[in-house]
């Protein structure tokens, strides 16, 4: 089969496309020929070294697909199913092998494109607006990078807690994406000269004076003192990426002079450790979907072989939605 490898960490440019062993079936798995694998940002900390993997080393942790081989010990799938996952390693692949842990079976209603640039993202955004914060109707949250793939299913989760949603983007183009999205009030952030004072007061501005009382920053270093100094009086921060890079080490004490803030660094992992959990939120995104209350932008698709070209695109923010590969 082809399957994306790296020999070293480094740049986009060192993802070969090559000819490798298909993957064996264990017992206790199956093995799936992947239609449709996502693109994501944890993928590029892999590749460049920032999150420690060994090399030679094949990315990508999502995608859908069908099964085409099951293990003896398997009763929870079969041959024909389609599902998508979570999670699986070495997924920028034409097959990979999947545990009961990792496979969901994914609704007739749902494309394979969809269910795979739904995964990640989309339960991040569940996460997030369920549990990390929970929201409901007496909330105001900011949400940075509205017109990015989690920015625009958190908004929408957002909104259907019932809460006000403001967002940030770069463009009048992603502009118009988190209006439709549901965002209530959309900050070109791009045009302030220092982003940490003028963006909250542009906050400050459209809360009446209060700011909000979370905010989800998965972009990281560039909007981190900005992030803070938006929040309201025991407001909270959900600090879940790092897209301009990892914010460095600060003094705590800010939490106290800012109000008595909450700071969090949630990673999805930790809010699937159960099957029951897991099941459960791929059960709500799934049903969102189908009930046509979430929709999911799927921004742009590359062949299997321009894994390159699609992380330059996406840490160049030359995207909006969901990047995919497609084998």
């Amino acid at each position: 089969m082809k399957a994306i490898v790296c020999s070293t960490p480094g740049g986009p440019e060192v993802m070969e496309l090559r000819e490798i062993e298909r993957p064996a079936c264990p017992p206790d798995a199956v093995v799936v020929r992947v239609e449709a694998v996502g693109v994501n940002f944890i993928d590029t900390y892999e590749r460049d070294g920032t999150y420690t993997v060994y090399f030679p080393f094949t990315p990508g942790k999502e995608g859908a697909g069908v099964v085409v081989e099951t293990g003896a010990q398997v009763t929870w799938a079969a041959e024909g199913d389609r599902v998508a996952w979570t999670f699986t390693p070495r997924s920028y692949a034409e097959y990979v092998v999947l545990s009961a842990s990792d496979c969901f079976r994914v609704p007739e209603a749902v494309a394979a494109p969809t269910a795979a640039a739904a995964m990640l993202q989309g339960l991040t955004a569940h996460y997030l607006a369920r549990s990390t914060y929970a929201l409901d109707a007496d909330d105001v949250a900011l949400i940075h990078a509205g017109a990015g793939g989690v920015g625009l299913l958190l908004t929408q989760f957002a909104k259907l807690a019932g809460a006000i949603v403001i967002t940030t983007v770069s463009s009048d183009e992603k502009a118009a994406l988190s209006r439709e999205a549901g965002a209530d009030v959309v900050i070109r952030y791009d045009q302030f000269d220092d982003l940490a004072t003028e963006l909250p007061a542009a906050v400050r501005t459209a809360t009446g004076g209060r700011g909000v009382d979370v905010v989800y920053d998965g972009v990281g270093r560039a909007t981190f003192d900005a992030s803070l100094a938006s929040l309201d009086v025991r407001g909270t921060m959900v600090l879940f990426g790092g897209a301009s890079g990892q914010v460095p080490a600060f003094d705590l004490q800010r939490l106290n002079k800012g109000g008595s803030l909450s700071i969090t660094r949630p990673s999805l992992g930790h809010y699937m450790l159960t099957q029951e959990e897991r099941e459960w939120r791929v059960a709500e995104l799934f049903q969102a979907i189908v009930e046509d209350d979430l929709h999911v932008r799927i921004g742009a698709t590359f062949p299997l072989g321009e894994a390159a070209a699609a992380h330059e695109a996406l840490q160049g923010r030359a995207t909006t939605g969901k990047v995919l590969l497609l084998p």
